[in-house]
């Protein structure tokens, strides 16, 4: 499926460098990344963090990193060329440092582990400078849903 045409990965390609706010992800929508890069192991996604993704402190709310994280999580497992629709089991998240309003980052997740029915996924959130906001892991059960049914 990985090569055929329409397939998730020959999709997302042509979104690269474009901001993702038309996909199945209503939540990733609202958070309308800009795809930087994906393959079938890794996805980067840019972010800015906007005044209504903050907390009172003004700084990125956790919630929104974690958002973040999943989402791109999400998508890399979508382009990742399993036959089955995944979905998250658990999401495991480490916030490292702040990020203030108008800040650019940078999510990148990788796929760590590919199973019949599990894969394992790691995901990092970047300011520009390099400095790391959160760590993630997080783990995909497969599911009965077919990807080409969603496609």
């Amino acid at each position: 499926m990985e090569n055929t045409p329409n397939s998730p990965i020959d999709y997302f390609r042509t979104q690269i460098g474009k901001t993702l706010d038309r996909t199945p992800s209503a939540a990733g929508n609202w958070l309308a990344g800009v795809l930087l890069a994906v393959d079938n192991s890794e996805i980067k996604v840019a972010y800015t963090v906007r005044p209504d993704m903050c907390n009172p402190g003004r700084i990125l709310h956790g919630g929104i990193a974690s958002l973040m994280l999943d989402d791109v999580i999400g998508m890399g497992n979508f382009v990742a060329g399993s036959e089955f629709l995944m979905t998250s089991i658990n999401l495991s998240v480490d916030f490292l440092s702040a990020a203030q309003v108008g800040e650019q980052l940078e999510v990148s997740a990788k796929l760590v582990r590919s199973g019949a029915n599990l894969n394992h996924w790691e995901a990092i959130i970047r300011k520009d400078g390099g400095k790391i906001v959160a760590k993630a892991s997080s783990n995909l059960i497969k599911t009965h849903v077919r990807i080409i049914d969603l496609v």
